[in-house]
């Protein structure tokens, strides 16, 4: 029987998405087992994090700075913007490495079911930092869900009068699928193919 301070650890690591209950005592076992090499580690990793973590005034990425890295790259081309959904979606596009530009997140996306509303997401924001100039071309790379298109084209709408390109992804990106869990090739093709909203 473990202690109370491992079941603790055991039942926070359940919580996270992908491992359960079983998955979750494998991982405790092997942290203890290596308390050195990854237990240590990995408190450190953490504890960091939890001291400067910070969402990006500028795009909503999370980080630990603020501006983010992504906005503070003097490599990134300002005259494109991609808008995402959530931070992983960004993460996942940017782990691709083909986009040049920046990123912009919504935190989420429109869904009478839940009661997320156009004001409940970043949407003025996108709108203010377009407006403020530079930007030439906004990719839309919203999930291939019921939602994520109802969202893409809500924000094409919104930004329809200002003197932008704005593009989507192309196919490649399946139907119900979502960013995160696709695949750098998939993510690559649908970016390569980008077309414009209609």
């Amino acid at each position: 029987m473990a202690s109370p301070e491992i079941d603790a650890l055991t039942q926070a690591l359940a919580r996270l998405p992908g491992l359960g209950p079983r998955s979750a005592r494998r991982a405790v076992l092997h942290l203890l087992k290596r308390r050195e090499t990854a237990l240590a580690p990995l408190v450190r990793a953490l504890q960091a994090v939890e001291a400067n973590m910070s969402t990006c005034d500028t795009c909503g990425n999370v980080d630990t700075r603020n501006p983010c890295g992504i906005c503070t790259d003097s490599r990134r081309d300002v005259s494109q913007l991609c808008v995402v959904e959530e931070v992983a979606d960004l993460w996942a596009l940017d782990r691709a490495r083909l986009f040049p530009g920046r990123y912009h997140v919504l935190g989420g996306r429109l869904s009478a079911l839940d009661g997320v509303r156009p004001e409940d997401l970043n949407i003025e924001g996108l709108v203010t930092r377009i407006a403020a100039g530079g930007v030439e071309e906004v990719v839309l790379a919203m999930n291939a869900t019921l939602e994520g298109q109802t969202t893409m084209h809500y924000v094409a709408d919104r930004l329809e009068k200002l003197p932008i390109r704005i593009t989507q992804l192309a196919h490649g990106v399946p139907v119900g699928g979502e960013l995160d869990y696709l695949d750098e090739g998939t993510l690559a093709q649908a970016l390569k193919a980008r077309r414009p909203v209609s």
